[in-house]
């Protein structure tokens, strides 16, 4: 199954969908959703009501493997099932989508210009069933504010370093240090990050594999290198907090840059929907987001 899934991620058309809000991020999904804070009493209750949110998404027939590769998802939501099947099975079986589980317990407090990510440890247990579930690999965020180069260098060490842990159990690291969209110096953080993510990569071994989910870069194509780099599977683009038309715009100007948008996907889709209503909802943004990931410029 992991070979089938790696070559659909090499050379699959698509985009992946992250469906891995967590803990903080809930409540405002939930929000955006169409549901208030004032609908749910405890955080088990908001859990259920964000599976559901989840489930509709999954089993819509717009959510469909040829427009999408994978689904990146929350810890609870590969615990629980999906008509009948664990989440990751019914994506994997049922919909040929490859799924991704979100390992990183948040950010920690901002410090030279950065947000690493908080100790993640009970890493090793994660990843036992993380395989278990038939995830295909995980995912961690990490947030850049300033172009300053000993922090961006921190937050790319941290991610390796825990990258290479998740390789050595057999999964797909999504190595995501986010530059936040509205930093004043996007473009010089952007670069340094460039440099620092390539010195890891030029590191890596034949079997060591990577994927990389960055903000779309402020200069077109900036990184095309990463994209091209051996030992990297595919690298996909955050929408950062851009509306799903700005977040496209921007997609469609770097070759080889997919989405692994979030809140972009989801922006139109309301609890209140009728089926159809719901269902042409997020056929329009998936097949919009699948256009800016495959239809470039060149």
């Amino acid at each position: 199954m992991q070979e089938k899934h790696l070559e659909k991620m090499r050379d699959g058309k698509g985009f992946i969908a992250a469906l891995d809000q967590s803990g903080g991020s809930t409540p405002k999904a939930l929000a955006a959703y169409g549901v208030s804070e004032d609908e749910y009493s405890t955080e088990e209750e908001m859990f259920d009501l964000v599976h559901e949110m989840r489930t509709r998404i999954i089993t819509a027939p717009a959510f469909d493997s040829e427009y999408i590769l994978g689904a990146i998802l929350f810890e609870q939501t590969m615990d629980r099932k999906i008509e009948e099947k664990y989440t990751g099975d019914y994506l994997a079986e049922e919909k040929g989508v490859v799924p991704f589980l979100k390992v990183d317990k948040g950010l920690a407090e901002l410090s030279n210009g950065v947000q690493k990510m908080k100790p993640i440890d009970d890493l090793d247990e994660k990843l036992e069933r993380a395989n278990q579930r038939g995830m295909f690999g995980t995912k961690m965020r990490s947030v850049i504010k300033e172009a300053n180069q000993d922090g961006i260098k921190e937050v790319v060490d941290q991610q390796f370093e825990i990258g290479k842990k998740i390789i050595d159990a057999g999964l797909v690291p999504i190595i995501e240090p986010e530059v936040n969209i509205h930093s004043s110096d996007k473009e010089k953080s952007e670069e340094i990050l460039k440099q620092e993510i390539k010195k890891h990569l030029d590191q890596l071994n034949d079997n060591e594999l990577v994927m990389l989910k960055l903000s779309i870069p402020t200069k077109e194509n900036l990184y095309k290198e990463l994209i091209d780099h051996p030992q990297v599977i595919r690298v996909v683009a955050l929408s950062g907090g851009y509306s799903r038309d700005e977040a496209n715009a921007k997609l469609k100007k770097n070759d080889g840059l997919i989405a692994s948008f979030s809140r972009a996907l989801s922006e139109n889709l309301n609890v209140n929907q009728t089926e159809d209503e719901f269902n042409a909802a997020l056929r329009e943004a998936v097949q919009s987001i699948y256009n800016a990931s495959v239809n470039k410029n060149s």
